[in-house]
């Protein structure tokens, strides 16, 4: 190709990019001055009656806002206080644990002594931990049955006791800062 024949081709779009237009004229008429007033007028009046709106709106809206604030402070405040939640579930069953051995350790030999002690002292710090982050112990022994905070695993015949009564506890309970996390596995009197 010669350089002619490569020149050719970008003058043609050269042309096409750039096609010569006519602008547009645009007559334009000045407004009077009563065209103007009037305007002005309706303008103001619009004006007058948003501000009335907006007054009436305005107690209704500072209401709602100061609702959906304490709402979410309300939110936030159940979220750290019950974040704990699942956790402290999942802790449950080494509290039971440390309990049955307690319970298991029986008998005068030393090595019980020293295995028992070791495990209530065990137990004590993990009581004492859970007790910092507002866990209480439901242990219902000789109070009346509770239906919020108890689950009753079966009804006996128990003569010194009051019905419903609780008479021997299965499994403690537990609160975290007062909300059930897991209700006492409990036996009552019968009636």
């Amino acid at each position: 190709m010669s350089n002619e024949e490569q020149k050719a081709p970008e003058v043609e779009i050269e042309e096409q990019q750039s096609p010569e237009a006519e602008p547009e004229s645009v007559e334009t008429e000045e407004p009077s001055v009563e065209s103007l007033s009037a305007a002005l007028a309706e303008a103001e009046a619009t004006i007058n009656d948003l501000q009335k709106q907006l007054a009436e709106l305005e107690p209704r809206a500072q209401a709602e806002i100061l609702n959906q604030r304490r709402r979410a402070e309300q939110e936030v405040d159940k979220a750290r206080k019950f974040a704990l939640e699942r956790f402290t579930n999942e802790l449950l069953p080494v509290v039971d644990s440390l309990e049955r051995a307690i319970e298991a350790a029986v008998g005068e030999d030393d090595a019980i002594m020293t295995l028992r002690e070791g495990v209530e002292m065990t137990h004590k710090l993990f009581m004492d931990g859970m007790a910092k982050f507002n866990v209480e112990v439901l242990n219902p022994q000789g109070e009346a049955f509770n239906p919020e905070h108890h689950q009753a695993m079966s009804m006996v015949d128990a003569g010194d006791a009051e019905p419903n009564t609780v008479v021997a506890v299965m499994q403690k309970g537990f609160l975290l800062n007062g909300r059930l996390i897991r209700p006492a596995m409990v036996m009552v009197a019968k009636g």
